[in-house]
């Protein structure tokens, strides 16, 4: 499976592309979608900062985004 999501994007550029996505972020706790950070912050940053799992989320976000 051929996944669209990637923990190198940007958080900003993830929601932009898959809005439905912004409902993933914000169940993980990732409340920063319109943070000056989500421009310039991966996921995989984000994850590192509050702890949470990436496989998880990742997997989350593309089901989302399909």
């Amino acid at each position: 499976m051929e996944k669209n999501i990637t923990k190198e994007m940007a958080i900003s550029e993830v929601v932009k592309k898959h809005p439905k996505t912004a409902f993933v972020f914000m169940d993980y706790g990732l409340h920063c979608i319109g943070c000056p950070m989500a421009p310039s912050e991966t996921i995989e940053e984000a994850v590192k900062l509050h702890r949470i799992d990436l496989d998880g989320l990742l997997k989350d976000l593309n089901k989302a985004a399909k």
